[in-house]
């Protein structure tokens, strides 16, 4: 069942075309990374999606409900989490959360135990009576997903979640996002390549507003990642760079002064002749890794190749 769909989904703000014809299927209980630079128009979609603006041009849909003006429906099953979430400082988590779940309808026995089912599901059982002002910033991101899933949502929606956290607490936050796999389907919005790799089965690139790819990520993996041999020497191998060139099961040769890396036409002909050709060089090899190229690699040559089409 589509958990969340759009058809030609467009939005203009003063003449500037935000969202160009933007159309999407997502599957109910997926993890959706929407992926793109600073930007591309994710902050706009999610706004159209969730009922905060309106479009242009073009429909949402989320669970089979369309999003319009007064979408009472939508609103009472989705969740949402704003790329920087506003708190009353003054309040504990708990009280806070118990303020969410009576703003939902919930009787005070309903809200008791869905608090306490949220605040565990972020890790902040510990934290839940301490003020919100004194939480550090991914606490605080914590604390908005568990707002956002007070009235189990059945769709969550997360903008750039992420994206200001420190290195530890981008981990808390992606690792709370990949324990609601299963609870609800999560649209997540990110320019952070990795973070969507790590926690996402489906990915959208957007780009100037424009959805230039849709896919589960092993698939656009498969379709547009070649593995790239990877060489590092004792001394410098600009000999066999050029020799590499020459060969016709070789793509691509990037090369350092005593590195090489190696994108192959034929990955089966590169694993039997590559050694050889290494060896043949008498050059001292200190390292050969077939390595797979990542999300961001995709990304890169898609968006690279949109405007080399003069798509801009």
């Amino acid at each position: 069942m589509e958990a969340v769909r759009c058809l030609g989904l467009s939005k203009e703000y003063d003449g500037l075309l935000a969202l160009d014809r933007l159309s999407l299927s997502i599957e109910e209980g997926s993890i959706f990374g929407f992926l793109g630079p600073n930007g591309a128009g994710k902050t706009t979609t999610i706004k159209l999606m969730t009922g905060l603006t309106h479009p242009t041009a073009g429909q949402a849909w989320i669970a089979g409900h369309q999003v319009t003006a007064d979408s009472r429906a939508v609103h009472g099953i989705i969740g949402y989490l704003p790329e920087e979430p506003a708190f009353y400082n003054w309040m504990s988590g708990r009280e806070f959360l118990e303020h969410v779940g009576e703003l939902f309808g919930l009787c005070p026995k309903a809200r008791k135990s869905r608090v306490d089912e949220v605040l565990g599901l972020v890790d902040l059982v510990s934290a839940a009576r301490r003020r919100v002002g004194g939480y550090s910033r991914g606490m605080r991101q914590r604390l908005g997903i568990a707002q956002a899933m007070i009235n189990k949502p059945r769709v969550l929606f997360l903008d750039e979640p992420a994206s200001a956290l420190d290195p530890l607490g981008r981990l808390d936050v992606l690792n709370v996002i990949r324990a609601l796999k299963g609870q609800t389907t999560v649209f997540m919005s990110s320019h952070i390549l990795a973070d969507v790799e790590r926690v996402c089965d489906t990915v959208s690139i957007l780009n100037h507003g424009r959805l230039v790819t849709q896919a589960r990520t092993e698939e656009l993996k498969e379709k547009y990642a070649k593995p790239i041999f990877v060489l590092e020497f004792e001394e410098p191998v600009a000999g066999l760079a050029a020799r590499l060139r020459a060969l016709p099961w070789v793509e691509k040769v990037e090369a350092t002064e005593t590195a090489l890396k190696v994108l192959a036409r034929d990955v089966s002909t590169a694993k039997r002749e590559l050694p050889q050709v290494v060896s043949s060089s008498q050059a001292g090899l200190l390292r050969y890794e077939l390595a797979m190229p990542s999300l961001e690699d995709i990304f890169v040559k898609l968006v690279g190749d949109e405007r080399q089409g003069g798509q801009e």
